[in-house]
């Protein structure tokens, strides 16, 4: 089974920033990417990037999820890294560029393409620990996938830990590699120890997220997740799931959560967890371990309301019904 996010397309579209203005997008092979040995990307991560996703439709066009929000998190995160400022109109065509030259490769339901621009630093000074990349680059390559968690309905085991954090507080709203790198030997360690698919980040008590996806509580009609703060990245996903959550009635809560109340929820029966992403689109949590004891999620299987909130988003997202929020952009 080939592993999700490891097949691409052979070109990709690409952009330079000479310091001064921003090259004309060119598609070149997504082979290779040439750099200096001291580029400011591999000395010290002056990186960000994006995910989203393209969807062929039943009468074969190929539309974008929320491509606007994607670009305007790419904005912020390579402002917050004080990298040279995108053009978010020009990278928008550029993804259209691509993604429709490969639209006769989109998979079909339930299958996607998955969109992955990236913008990194390239002026070669091993002097610059303390300032900014004169010079970037930027392009987006394509990928097309299936479901990030195999198995479908199968749900997770998450570690819950209440002493680490996934990433620096102040930047957890950036989209950058260096925060997914800091949580990887954790997550790697709860693997091998007590096989949780993911680790569930609690610093203090307050529950956060995952190392790539956002966290859901749901108990009977209240979603519970945390509030927007600067510790965690504000997923698009996550936005999209609450917004079709309050529409369908449910009482949205995005306010601080703690271990012990998500504890004491979760063995209810009928409470149901999520990890919301782009890539997870809404995966079901089965079981918590905290301090060694595992804890049942409600049934411990994917519960009606996860089913019915991931139905909703991708029978939006493949078309199966109409968009009322103008969350898709035609490719073709």
């Amino acid at each position: 089974m080939t592993a999700f996010g490891s097949v691409f397309m052979p070109e990709m579209t690409m952009t330079r920033f000479d310091g001064q203005a921003w090259s004309r997008p060119q598609i070149v092979s997504s082979e290779r990417i040439e750099l200096h040995p001291g580029a400011h990307v591999l000395q010290y991560a002056s990186t960000c990037f994006e995910g989203l996703k393209a969807f062929r439709h039943t009468d074969g066009k190929v539309k974008i999820f929320r491509m606007d929000r994607n670009l305007a998190r790419l904005s912020q995160s390579t402002d917050l890294l004080g990298m040279p400022a995108i053009d978010q109109d020009m990278v928008g065509s550029m993804i259209l560029d691509i993604v429709g030259r490969f639209a006769a490769e989109v998979p079909e339901p339930p299958g996607s393409m998955y969109v992955r621009p990236s913008h990194i630093g390239t002026e070669p000074a091993i002097g610059k620990a303390a300032a900014s990349s004169a010079t970037s680059m930027l392009y987006v390559i394509l990928s097309p996938v299936g479901d990030y968690f195999a198995g479908n309905d199968a749900t997770l085991r998450l570690l819950l830990d209440d002493e680490g954090m996934r990433c620096a507080p102040h930047m957890g709203t950036v989209k950058c590699g260096g925060n997914y790198a800091s949580a990887l030997q954790v997550i790697q360690k709860a693997r091998a120890s007590v096989q949780a698919d993911q680790v569930l980040f609690c610093p203090g008590g307050d529950v956060q997220e995952t190392g790539a996806a956002n966290f859901l509580l749901i108990d009977g009609d209240e979603v519970i997740t945390k509030a927007l703060d600067q510790s965690f990245l504000h997923g698009v996903t996550r936005d999209s799931i609450l917004t079709l959550a309050r529409d369908m009635g449910f009482k949205v809560q995005e306010r601080e959560l703690s271990v012990q109340e998500l504890l004491e929820r979760a063995r209810k029966p009928g409470c149901e967890a999520a990890l919301s992403g782009t890539a997870a689109v809404l995966a079901p949590v089965g079981t918590l371990l905290h301090r060694g004891e595992e804890i049942q999620v409600g049934s411990g299987l994917a519960g009606p309301t996860t089913r019915k909130l991931r139905q909703a988003l991708t029978d939006i997202q493949w078309g199966r019904t109409k968009d009322t929020y103008g969350w898709l952009t035609d490719v073709t």
